[in-house]
């Protein structure tokens, strides 16, 4: 398991994390309220959001144009509208996980498909368990890590206050929290029989990357599913979290990928995410437009993005 980060305390209360302090100390307060009260505080949050001439306003735009080309401009706009509606709950889903017992919303989840990960595990190699950036991430887990042995991977941030705390959130939901980069213990993780979860749907430029389609358009994607699945045995799982217009969460585990990675890691990973669009078109508004998921490009391909080289 990956140790906790210990930045020294006179170092978190330097100003220049006093914000940080603020805002985390506003979400725990929101932690405190009942769930009817938290969703209205969260759905003005991200209303104010969506008005707020943010530059991530204009990066879910140009996402959202680029995978629905399709649909007509009335419907891109009002799902970018919704996104950030998602954003602002998802701040309270997070606080109810990381500082709530999850009691908020237990009677308002169903799991369907525990059956698939019950099989998946019984072949004894492990699982990973795939998920995607959803604005639910972290009521996600919360909730899966009721039904399994969770491990749950973890990334560095570059505000050390918010590393912290997102650190000890995870901790407590998942039974051990591994670093990204640390795949000795993931792989560990899985031969004891752990459903790893695990989220590799988000620009990758790193030495193992493969230009593979999302949503029809190259885009730099990590291969260490595939070679993690191939090295370890591990099924890999498909798991969906989202929330419905009643504001139910519905967590759904999909059967394990069927001569799952083969021989052509590339091919493989583009599988992968051709499973994660399947689930974004299930809840397009709640997945995470506000990542540059296009920022890496092939070779002589212009950028997307304001500001960015070609």
């Amino acid at each position: 398991m990956t140790d906790i980060p210990q930045p020294g305390i006179r170092k978190l209360l330097s100003p220049r994390y006093w914000p940080s302090w603020i805002g985390f100390g506003l979400l725990r307060l929101i932690a405190l309220l009942p769930y009817p009260a938290g969703l209205v505080v969260g759905r003005m949050l991200g209303q104010l959001l969506h008005l707020l001439p943010l530059p991530t306003r204009q990066i879910a735009r140009i996402n959202i144009d680029l995978c629905f080309p399709e649909l007509p401009e009335k419907e891109r706009t009002r799902i970018l509208r919704d996104h950030f509606i998602s954003l602002g709950i998802s701040l309270v889903e997070t606080a109810y996980s990381w500082w709530g017992t999850g009691k908020k919303v237990m009677n308002r989840y169903r799991i369907e498909g525990l059956e698939h990960l019950q099989e998946a595990k019984s072949k004894g190699n492990g699982v990973i368990l795939l998920n995607a950036h959803f604005t639910t991430l972290e009521l996600g887990g919360c909730l899966i890590g009721k039904h399994t042995r969770l491990a749950a991977m973890y990334r560095d941030q570059k505000n050390l206050l918010a590393d912290r705390i997102m650190f000890q959130g995870r901790s407590k939901n998942a039974d051990i929290v591994i670093h990204r980069n640390d795949i000795r213990s993931l792989l560990k993780a899985l031969k004891d029989d752990y459903a790893v979860w695990y989220a590799p749907d988000q620009n990758y430029a790193g030495s193992n990357h493969a230009f593979v389609p999302f949503f029809g358009i190259p885009a730099a994607t990590n291969t260490a599913t595939a070679r993690i699945a191939k090295t370890s045995g591990a099924a890999v799982v498909p798991f969906l979290q989202y929330r419905d217009d009643n504001n139910n969460y519905h967590l759904v585990i999909e059967p394990a990928l069927k001569d799952f990675p083969g021989d052509d890691l590339v091919a493989a990973t583009a599988r992968i995410n051709q499973v994660i669009e399947a689930q974004i078109r299930q809840a397009p508004a709640q997945y995470l437009w506000v990542h540059r998921r296009f920022k890496n490009r092939p070779e002589g391909v212009d950028p997307v993005y304001p500001g960015q080289k070609t």
